[in-house]
């Protein structure tokens, strides 16, 4: 897990990929092309790319209209744009007639760093999950982050991808890997606690486990990629299984991951559970790892959330 690479450079990189192969892909993006990565698209296919300016829900309209028209729109901007001041348009123009739409939105979580509370997005999975015909996916790595937006490409219907803006450890083979749309994958198996995580939170969950395995306790880890839909079956029989769980997620407890899996859990197979993430708190500016340590998002904290339910299993 050395080698450490952004999922927003992985979609710019996958981008172009796709675009060579599929004539129908375009790309929006919001004045922020640099950032999202999708200038090397635009670099290479300046006719199937749209810079729209600093005018987000025209973005996603025109995204829309595109998608009505047969193409594969791609619609890109920092996450608490890409969700937020775009809420309307998104819900009414784009999930409530099932549009073909990629939303890909980077700079997502707390570890924006420096730019702080007004651009840390940690609500934006909250707001996706909840539209209907929405899928909802937050990768872990940048192959995985490659294998979501090819199959993106092949999925009919909106979804959203979320991704970050600093390096992240590559967890997975590329030659091997396979990503299945709402399929959970099983990093470590286990037998007395299971730890669910999503994006950057899974190296993390990765990082706890062998801490804890150096004090005899057995952590199984789920990557799950897809929050919606979530892999309910997994999720289910690894409580089953462990009969604890710990979420980790770099989003808000409320809404997210934690939520999802919590309520997957009340109506299936409900066992003592914790939630890793942020507390229903607006973030602050700093260092991303200085605020990963201050709002909770670190292997010592999901040790400290295990070692709490291990007490009560």
């Amino acid at each position: 897990m050395s080698k450490k690479i952004a999922t927003r450079e992985a979609y710019g990189a996958a981008l172009v990929e796709l675009g060579r192969q599929n004539p129908n892909v375009v790309v929006l993006d919001a004045d922020l092309a640099k950032s999202t990565k999708t200038a090397d698209f635009g670099k290479e296919f300046p006719q199937r790319f749209f810079d729209m300016g600093i005018a987000e829900q025209n973005v996603m309209g025109t995204a829309a209209g595109l998608a009505a028209a047969g193409k594969v729109p791609f619609a890109s901007s920092f996450a608490v744009f890409a969700t937020g001041r775009v809420y309307d348009q998104i819900r009414n123009s784009i999930a409530y007639p099932r549009l073909n739409v990629k939303i890909a939105a980077t700079h997502a979580g707390i570890t924006v760093g420096e730019d702080g509370a007004s651009h840390q997005m940690v609500e934006d999975i909250a707001l996706m999950r909840v539209l209907p015909n929405m899928t909802v996916i937050v990768p872990a790595d940048a192959v995985e982050t490659r294998a979501a937006v090819m199959a993106a490409a092949e999925m009919d219907g909106p979804v959203y991808i979320r991704l970050g803006r600093s390096g992240v450890p590559v967890l997975h083979e590329e030659s091997t890997f396979r990503f299945e749309p709402g399929r959970a994958v099983t990093l470590r198996e286990g037998s007395d606690v299971t730890v669910i995580a999503c994006g950057i939170m899974v190296t993390a969950a990765l990082e706890a486990a062998d801490q804890l395995a150096d004090e005899g306790i057995s952590v199984r880890v789920l990557d799950v990629h897809t929050i919606k839909p979530l892999d309910v079956q997994a999720v289910v029989e690894a409580a089953q299984v462990t009969g604890a769980v710990v979420t980790a997620e770099e989003h808000s407890i409320i809404g997210g991951l934690g939520g999802a899996v919590a309520e997957a859990l009340a109506e299936n197979h409900p066992v003592p559970m914790r939630r890793v993430g942020v507390r229903d708190t607006f973030g602050e500016s700093g260092k991303p790892a200085e605020l990963l340590e201050k709002y909770g998002l670190t292997p010592a904290d999901i040790t400290l959330a295990i070692h709490e339910v291990l007490k009560v299993k």
